[in-house]
């Protein structure tokens, strides 16, 4: 089976990467020449584990291919995956000019059937708009041919994106033909010796359910947050609410963390979305835009307890940050708390010593050349002479440091925790002031 994707980020990137894997043959387009380029020869342009080798391999089996050029394998594949961007406006709309502009390739280009899949995250109708964009240059050239639309959401979270494609809860898939049925259900039938479920429904309800179930994810998040500081304030630790409701099989254990704040490319993005279609539509999210207030407050927990330690002396001080990109095993920092703090503490006069296992390259690209903010070489490099310690990121290289060699390097003692990875007692023994959040 033959199949294009067009956009080579994490999705596109990683979607194409796993079905060659499985022995579908994969081109990946992209209209930035460079990036193209250097795919051609093994350099990965984002970080996720596993991807490198499996991106190797496949090319060596003549499995995956890369190209700047949609048009010139259009004759040739069954099905268009369109994989690309769709970033936020600023009233939270989703920008779908890049979903259009492949439609509209399509339709310049294509000579016979084809099966034209959305997999970035749209809103409900997008697959109405592609249908329209196609046909519009069908009817400029003059050409009646027969192709489908379907809805194909993705929900691979970043630093897991290989196991959750390989091995996923489920694949959602939303169709108007048979034919585009029995197309996606030969794609997806190697997967399916994995026992795992293929759920077709209509693409409204296809388009719909990603941006649910990100919006019900981010819900728990902010929930948990919410409990978390309210812990803070009655004596309560969150810590032990956490295991006491997780246990309960109605409400289950996972994303009831608490922390300073989701982020990433997902999670925001769809909770504005969401959001900006209720209101397109005549209806409020309340709860969503409850879920969205408290994240935003969330972010500014940890400046707040610095300011709740040190008051009107934080000016001059040093802060060290471990943990950069938004959450661990990738270096992505779309919307992450750390940059929230940088931004509160620089104004506030603070100097910061950084550091994150992956995404130091491309926080430099972000944040550029910064007066006081020192890129650090590693975790006690970051502690040199720092008053504070933030922990923003849990990667696992964090969860076990020489507290002894963070004592000496340290110019203070107190340790914010953003992610409640550390042990209270265990800390205070080391002469810490540590503090957690909900406890």
């Amino acid at each position: 089976m033959n199949i294009a994707i067009v956009g080579t980020g994490y999705v596109g990137l990683v979607s194409g990467t796993c079905f060659a894997e499985m022995g579908v043959d994969v081109t990946c387009i992209d209209i930035n020449e460079q990036k193209i380029a250097a795919l051609k020869q093994g350099v990965i342009p984002i970080y996720e584990p596993g991807l490198e080798d499996m991106v190797l391999r496949n090319q060596k089996a003549g499995r995956l291919h890369f190209s700047t050029s949609l048009s010139s394998v259009l004759d040739h594949v069954e099905i268009v995956f369109i994989a690309v961007g769709t970033p936020a406006d600023e009233d939270g709309s989703a920008d779908l000019r890049y979903v259009l502009n492949v439609a509209h390739e399509v339709g310049q280009a294509m000579n016979n059937y084809v099966l034209l899949v959305t997999k970035s995250t749209v809103p409900v109708g997008t697959s109405h708009l592609v249908r329209q964009a196609v046909q519009e240059e069908l009817l400029k050239r003059n050409l009646n041919i027969e192709f489908d639309v379907a809805s194909n959401p993705e929900f691979l979270k970043e630093g897991d994106a290989i196991k959750d494609f390989m091995s996923p809860d489920r694949v959602v898939v939303g169709v108007e033909s048979e034919q585009a049925k029995k197309l996606m259900t030969r794609l997806y039938r190697p997967f399916l010796l994995n026992n795992f479920r293929v759920i077709f429904m209509d693409i409204p309800s296809a388009e719909m359910t990603k941006y649910a179930a990100n919006s019900m994810l981010a819900t728990r998040i902010s929930f948990m947050n919410d409990i978390a500081n309210l812990c803070e304030q009655v004596g309560a630790d969150v810590n032990m609410v956490r295991k006491g409701i997780g246990s309960d099989a109605r409400i289950g254990s996972k994303f009831l963390y608490p922390g300073i704040g989701y982020g990433g490319s997902c999670f925001p993005k769809d909770v504005k979305a969401l959001i900006h279609t209720a209101r397109e539509n005549g209806c409020r999210m309340q709860v969503l835009e409850a879920v969205e207030s408290v994240n935003y407050r969330q972010k500014e927990v940890l400046y707040n307890k610095l300011l709740k330690h040190f008051g009107a002396e934080l000016k001059d001080k040093t802060i060290a940050l471990w943990g950069l990109s938004f959450k661990p095993n990738t270096d992505d920092m779309r919307e992450a708390t750390s940059l929230v703090l940088i931004r509160l503490l620089t104004d506030a006069g603070c100097s910061l010593r950084v550091y994150d296992p992956v995404a130091m390259p491309e926080a430099k690209r972000i944040l550029g050349e910064m007066p006081n903010l020192y890129f650090a070489t590693d975790i006690y490099d970051a502690v040199l002479s720092a008053d504070a310690l933030l922990l923003v990121t849990e990667w696992k290289e964090f969860r076990l440091p020489s507290w002894q060699v963070v004592k000496k390097a340290m110019r203070g003692s107190l340790i914010l925790d953003g992610r409640n990875i550390y042990e209270r007692e265990e800390l205070i023994a080391q002469g810490f002031n540590y503090q957690g959040i909900g406890q």
